[in-house]
């Protein structure tokens, strides 16, 4: 059975395995340079259905019957589904629960919600409670821009330090015995705050959570940066990447090696001129499309997530933040 080790950091005594995963995408993010690792790329945004919600519904979906495939499993031999995402009562996961009519945990932690999947299943699984878990995030970028900034249609001109909110879906299928990547570790981010009230300036307000998660991890598990071949967090983009490095260097820890972001990573420098991607499928096709399928024997997925709202932004108040980490062997 899992066991608890330092301050907020899992040890997973059967190390879950996940033994199906898939990644769905938008037009955009089929274009960059994690394009080739998708398993389905959608050519528009609509995806032939009569809303962005459904159509970021549809993708959910398609994520979950492929790893679902992939694993060899059908929709009734899930034990439970684990799911989260943006929108207000996260109603991607919601309805996606409604057809699989599978037991459902709805989680949100904005876009950290794949690593929070992951620990819900890996507790879940390795406590023996289930013997298959779905997990499933997604992000559409016409939905979530409705939602808490500007309509698409005014064409709001966006600052350099913006960041673009990713159209796609990932899922996976963990179960206690089978091949592929296995769940080792996992630290639970505590919710901090810099003071950022810009809900554009994603990157600035979520890089003090990821760093705390960061350390919190090499403290409670005695390693350090080295021990891994990337550490990736999930969508603080060029400006929040930067501060974690400065935060990481004042606690002397050295990430200029093997420390990457997912924001950075999922589009070309041609695509955007701004911080990079965001959004709960940012960090989720990165490492499920583009990390799984490299030569690498152990990882850690930061990823982040900024917990506002349209309403908290309105009265004034700071924006804050969270990250989880999971450990990942291959």
């Amino acid at each position: 059975m899992a066991t608890k080790k330092g301050k907020q950091t899992i040890v997973f005594a059967v190390k879950p395995v996940i033994i199906g995963y898939s990644t769905v995408a938008g037009p955009k993010e089929g274009q960059g340079p994690v394009g080739p690792y998708f398993d389905k790329i959608y050519p528009d945004l609509a995806m032939g259905q009569k809303s962005f919600e459904k159509a970021e519904r549809q993708m959910m979906l398609n994520a979950i019957d492929t790893a679902l495939e992939k694993a060899s499993l059908s929709r009734s031999n899930i034990d439970y589904f684990v799911a989260g995402d943006l929108l207000n009562q996260i109603i991607s996961s919601g309805f996606s629960a409604l057809e699989l009519g599978a037991p459902f945990l709805g989680i949100y932690g904005a876009c950290s919600s794949f690593c929070e999947g992951l620990i819900f299943a890996g507790v879940l699984v390795d406590s023996g409670a289930a013997q298959a878990v779905i997990t499933a995030t997604s992000s559409h970028n016409n939905t979530a821009e409705r939602q808490y900034r500007y309509p698409i249609e005014y064409g709001a001109q966006l600052p350099p330090w913006s960041q673009h909110t990713v159209t796609g879906a990932a899922a996976t299928a963990v179960a206690v015995r089978g091949l592929g990547p296995r769940l080792e570790l996992a630290t639970v981010g505590k919710v901090m705050d810099l003071g950022i009230k810009d809900p554009l300036n994603m990157g600035a307000a979520m890089a003090p959570a990821a760093a705390d998660t960061i350390f919190t991890h090499m403290e409670d598990t005695g390693r350090n940066p080295g021990d891994y071949d990337l550490i990736v967090t999930g969508d603080l983009g060029k400006i929040g990447r930067e501060i974690v490095v400065e935060l990481a260097q004042r606690q002397g820890f050295d990430l200029s090696g093997n420390y990457r972001d997912c924001g950075e990573l999922i589009y070309s420098k041609e695509q955007l001129e701004n911080a990079g991607g965001s959004g709960c499928a940012c960090s989720a096709l990165v490492t499920l499309g583009m990390l799984f399928n490299q030569n690498y024997k152990r990882i850690l997925v930061v990823a982040t997530g900024a917990l506002h709202s349209p309403t908290s932004y309105q009265q004034g108040e700071n924006i804050p933040a969270i990250a989880h980490a999971i450990s990942i062997e291959f």
